[in-house]
C-alpha cells in the first residue's frame, strides 16, 4: 500500500527492464520509481502476465527480473485457472501490482470475465499501488491504440477507465502510434489524454496527472487535446530525470 494512503497508477509507456546482456532482464529506474511509491522498505508485488497468456517463460522472466530487487514478489495468472485461491484477497494485500505489456484487448476481457476489472479498482482505493508497461499502462485509461488486433493498429475505447483519459505508449518507437493517437482524440473517438515515449512513464494520483519520469534525457511526455474538428494539438511535457540504479 502507499503511505499516503492515496491511489497511484504508473503508466509505463516501455523500458521497465532493459535486457542484462545475458537474455534476461534487468529493473530500470522506472520500477524502482514504481517500488518507491508504496513507501515501503521491502514491498509485496505481485505481476500479472495475462496480456501474454501467462506463459511459464514470461513468467519465470519476471521472476528473475524482479529477483534483484528487495520485494517480496508473487505472480497472479489466470491460466488455466487462477492460481491462488481467493484473487481479491490476494492483490488487497499487496504493495504495488504490475502489468506486463502484451495484448490489452484479451487481457480486458479475462479480466471483466474473472472480475478482476472491479477488483483491480477496489485495490486502487485501497492504496495498493497499479503499474504496468504498454498493455499494461493502456488498460488503466479510457483506450488509446492497440496492435491487438494485429500488426496494423486500430483504436481501443473500452479501457477500464479509472483514468479518464487518452493514453499513448511506445510513442517514439512506433510511427503509427502518434498520428493515431492525435486522429482518434481530433475526432473525439478518445477523450484528451497523455502519451508516453519508450522510458517514459506517467504518474497519477488520483486522476490527476502529477508528472512524468524518464531515465533517458531526450524522451518525452505529451498532453493531447481537441483542437478544432478532426485536429488535436500535442504539448510536450518534460520528464523528471531519474538517477541510474
Amino acid at each position: 500500500m502507499s503511505t499516503d494512503g492515496q491511489p497511484h497508477i504508473l503508466a509505463i509507456g516501455g523500458g521497465t527492464f532493459v535486457p542484462d546482456g545475458r537474455e534476461g532482464l534487468s529493473p530500470s529506474p522506472l520500477l524502482r520509481y514504481a517500488l518507491d511509491l508504496t513507501g515501503q522498505d521491502r514491498p509485496r508485488v505481485c505481476f500479472l502476465t495475462t496480456a501474454v497468456g501467462d506463459g511459464d517463460a514470461y513468467i519465470a522472466r519476471f521472476y528473475a527480473a524482479f529477483s534483484s530487487m528487495d520485494a517480496e514478489v508473487s505472480h497472479l495468472a489466470l491460466f488455466p485457472m487462477p492460481n491462488v485461491p481467493d484473487m481479491r484477497a490476494h492483490l488487497l494485500t499487496q504493495d504495488l501490482v504490475y502489468v506486463s505489456g502484451g495484448s490489452v484487448a484479451n487481457l480486458l476481457a479475462l479480466w471483466r470475465l474473472h472480475g478482476l476489472d472491479e477488483i483491480m479498482r477496489e485495490a486502487w482505493h485501497e492504496g495498493v499501488v497499479l503499474s504496468g508497461q504498454s498493455a499494461g499502462a493502456l488498460c488503466w485509461h479510457v483506450g488509446g491504440n492497440t496492435d491487438s488486433y494485429g500488426p496494423q493498429l486500430r483504436p481501443l475505447t473500452d479501457g477500464l477507465g479509472f483514468l479518464p483519459y487518452s493514453c499513448g505508449v511506445h510513442y517514439d518507437s512506433d510511427p503509427q502510434r502518434r498520428p493515431l493517437l492525435q486522429q482518434l482524440v481530433g475526432e473525439g473517438t478518445l477523450p484528451g489524454g497523455y502519451a508516453a515515449d519508450e522510458s517514459v512513464a506517467l504518474h497519477y494520483v488520483g486522476t490527476e496527472f502529477v508528472q512524468a519520469v524518464s531515465y533517458r534525457p531526450e524522451a518525452g511526455a505529451y498532453r493531447l487535446e481537441p483542437d478544432g474538428p478532426g485536429t488535436a494539438k500535442e504539448a510536450r511535457l518534460e520528464p523528471r530525470l531519474l538517477a541510474a540504479l
